[in-house]
């Protein structure tokens, strides 16, 4: 255990600035003249949408005199910013449109579903649409297969309001100025020849070969001094990857082109690569000949990356890119910088895009040169040209950084002035402190810990994220991190907080973290986990048939109404739950009739958000088993259409999944907050339910029904659909010739 030393670093915490509408990304199709231009400025789209699209009068025109089956088969990405969305946003569309028909055409837009609806009309029309982002892509996509007729849209707009930015340092590290950017790399200076061909031929060192023939800088430790590596079929193989025809990559060979010098990928060969047998892909073709443009080392997560090239190829093709790892051919995600258009003429490329989870510690670019083939039948020998090639990457402070708030308060996150941890010898720890002693004002209750620091994306998608709960007056409570995108740290008290952390000696994304509180209030502490013992019986009546599934087949002998949530049991937290937190759900269980039960999540009973954690089989009373059940429950961040979940509380029990109706007795709940630390001591730092009563349980009985309160007048059914069984007051089930208040399809009878 580390022994500590008491320092103070006593800064405050800034209040963040007033929110300004910040525009994010804007295309005024005035500044096109043809349709062909729109596709090579980077936008997407099927070809069904581009055969019905066009630059008129300054607007981009939509006409179509007949719908497309399906009505998708016709959609194209107009306006975006890439990967630069960030989830939880609101980000506003701008847009000036005017069509033949009055009608509305699907739109999504960052990681939304179900699909929006963009309003046309007759009349020219300036308004705004609002999204909440969802997912890291900032691209819209208009579905307008079902529309008949023609729309124009002059402009398009993206904005949201937030902080702006402090102006972003940019490092050049493909250089057309000779400079050395890389000094840890053997020699020192990186010449300028690494992204620009005019030096005419690679250096012996670059071209060196093993005794196998393989290139010598494959995989090895100067990979990362070439930018400009090749991979052509039929060249090179040497079974790489245990896959036979497989070519390993090599420094991209150079031609002299229009008065001067090109990267060439020259294809002459084109065939479905074998592969193993157990992973046979019919679409191998596509990569059979590969272009990498490799950065000198990898990209963290959240951040920015410009990229410049020129290229060309001696017919019109396209090309999908990826994002490779460390080596070329070393795939890490499927998608980078979309598809690249070739012509016999030059363009060039000007992008940036955002390093996201699935990008993390990506090198380079690959471009899949046969993508545009629908078989390996359709290819032709054809040569790819690449000239001046330019990354550039925003420069980050590295190390570790700690950042404040107190919404109580009125103190945001001001990423830029987070405060960096200083290594301490005698702590063995990087150490800072955030707040101010004797300034109550300057107190936070929550922190977000990074690696970096300079962009408040980078920051947030580098943060790190503790293993169990705070104790804030323990020098002992150290806890174990890792990486954590986003990850806000709730602490157990306002205050001035020491924050040490002691990363790992060969990973810093991982290690331990401490947290002491200085001045501030009284610290919650660990609690006893209590125990619900009330008995619970839901008396669940007989469920109609289940109606067809999505292909119209009957799921059981008749078709209905039924659904497996007809009859349904809640547990509901005493607080709205953070997404990611930790919980343990525990209590035992029996039923009349063996059965289970789906769990699911929802923000207050009835309103369901995504599953939870599992199904639960219930035992038949008569087999003489209580079934004691004890399950982790994570909460989850987004519902099964990846929108956020901000409000979830409550715990759904189906109990209708088998059809007859059926008594299920719940009894010793325990709802608490997990903690690593604590666990085998009986205690946790929160329970989620009360020691005893029944407020944190509701029911529903019968399709249509409300939730309602747990208690004796709605554990049975008021309105149910058509049940041929009477229960009494007590929601059992009795014959025809019981006497007295009964309930018959949901209504009270008295029998005498």
């Amino acid at each position: 255990m580390k022994k500590l030393f008491t320092l103070f670093a006593l800064l405050a915490v800034f209040m963040g600035a007033n929110a300004k509408e910040i525009v994010d990304a804007e295309v005024n199709f005035s500044d096109y003249t043809d349709i062909s231009q729109v596709k090579f400025a980077g936008w997407g789209g099927s070809e069904s949408a581009f055969a019905r699209l066009s630059i008129q009068d300054g607007c981009l025109h939509f006409e179509s005199e007949v719908a497309t089956d399906p009505g998708w088969d016709c959609q194209f990405f107009p306006i975006g910013f890439g990967g630069n969305a960030e989830v939880g946003v609101t980000y506003t569309l701008h847009f000036k449109v005017k069509g033949s028909v009055t009608q509305n055409i699907s739109a999504l837009g960052f990681g939304l579903t179900p699909y929006g609806q963009f309003p046309i009309t007759t009349e020219w029309v300036e308004g705004t649409y609002d999204y909440t982002a969802t997912g890291t892509s900032g691209d819209i996509l208009f579905q307008c297969g079902d529309y008949v007729g023609y729309w124009d849209i002059a402009y398009l707009k993206i904005t949201h309001e937030g902080k702006e930015e402090k102006p972003a340092t940019w490092q050049e590290w493909l250089t057309s100025d000779g400079q050395p950017v890389v000094v840890e790399t053997t020699p020192a200076a990186i010449p300028s020849w690494r992204g620009n061909a005019e030096f005419g031929s690679w250096p012996e060192w670059a071209l060196a070969k093993t005794d196998e023939g393989i290139n010598i800088n494959w995989r090895g430790d100067r990979t990362g001094e070439i930018c400009a590596w090749a991979l052509t079929m039929g060249r090179n193989e040497d079974n790489l990857d245990g896959q036979d025809g497989r070519a390993r990559p090599f420094p991209a060979d150079i031609e002299e082109i229009d008065g001067g010098h090109a990267f060439v990928v020259d294809a002459t060969q084109c065939a479905i690569i074998p592969l193993p047998a157990d992973n046979p892909d019919a679409n191998s073709f596509k990569w059979a000949n590969q272009f990498w443009i490799q950065s000198p080392k990898g990209w963290k997560e959240g951040t920015e990356v410009k990229l410049h090239f020129r290229y060309k190829a001696t017919k019109n093709v396209k090309s999908a890119t990826q994002i490779h790892k460390e080596h070329p051919s070393d795939y890490l995600h499927w998608q980078a910088i979309g598809s690249i258009e070739f012509t016999t003429e030059w363009k060039e490329y000007d992008g940036k895009f955002t390093i996201d989870s699935n990008m993390a510690n990506g090198w380079s670019v690959a471009f899949n040169l046969q993508d545009g083939l629908s078989s390996p039948d359709e290819f032709e020998p054809v040569k790819f040209y690449f000239d001046d090639l330019s990354w550039e990457t925003m420069v980050l402070d590295e190390g570790f950084f700690v950042a404040g708030s107190n919404a109580t308060t009125g103190i945001e996150y001001d990423f830029d002035t987070a405060t960096e941890l200083e290594y301490d010898g005698a702590a063995d720890a990087y150490v800072a402190t955030v707040g101010t002693v004797g300034h109550s004002d300057t107190w936070v209750n929550e922190v977000m810990i990074s690696t970096v620091r300079g962009y408040d994306k980078a920051f947030k998608s580098a943060t790190i994220k503790p293993s169990g709960s705070i104790i804030g007056d323990d020098d002992s409570n150290w806890l174990d991190y890792t990486a954590g995108s986003n990850a806000k740290i709730k602490l157990p008290a306002a205050g001035v907080w020491q924050i040490f952390v002691a990363p790992d000696e060969t990973d810093a994304s991982k290690g331990q973290v401490l947290f002491m509180l200085v001045e501030g209030e009284e610290l919650k502490k660990p609690v006893d986990i209590i125990t619900n013992a009330e008995e619970i019986v839901i008396n669940g009546v007989e469920r109609d048939w289940l109606p067809a599934d999505a292909d119209g087949n009957p799921q059981e002998a008749e078709i209905g109404n039924g659904n497996t949530w007809d009859n349904q049991f809640f547990i509901v937290a005493n607080r709205v739950l953070e997404p990611g937190e930790v919980t343990v759900i525990a209590f035992d269980c029996v039923a009349t009739l063996a059965a289970k039960t789906l769990t699911g999540t929802h923000a207050m009973p009835g309103e369901y958000r995504k599953d939870a954690f599992g199904d639960v089989d219930f035992p038949a009373a008569d087999d003489g088993v209580i079934e004691h059940i004890e399950r982790e429950y994570v909460i989850p961040s987004t519902t099964w259409g990846n929108e956020p979940i901000t409000d979830a509380q409550s715990i759904s029990f189906d109990m209708a999944v088998i059809k007859e109706a059926n008594d299920y007795t719940i009894k010793n709940v325990q709802w608490y907050l997990k903690d690593a630390t604590l666990n085998g001591a009986g205690q946790t730092m929160e329970n989620l339910i009360n020691a005893t009563g029944t407020d944190n349980f509701f029911v529903k009985i019968g399709a249509g029904n409300a939730v309602v309160p747990l208690g004796i007048d709605n554990v049975i059914n008021t309105t149910t659909t058509g049940s041929k069984y009477i229960y009494n007051l007590s929601g059992q089930r009795v014959s025809k010739d019981y006497k007295g208040v009964v309930i018959i399809n949901g209504r009270k009878v008295v029998q005498k």
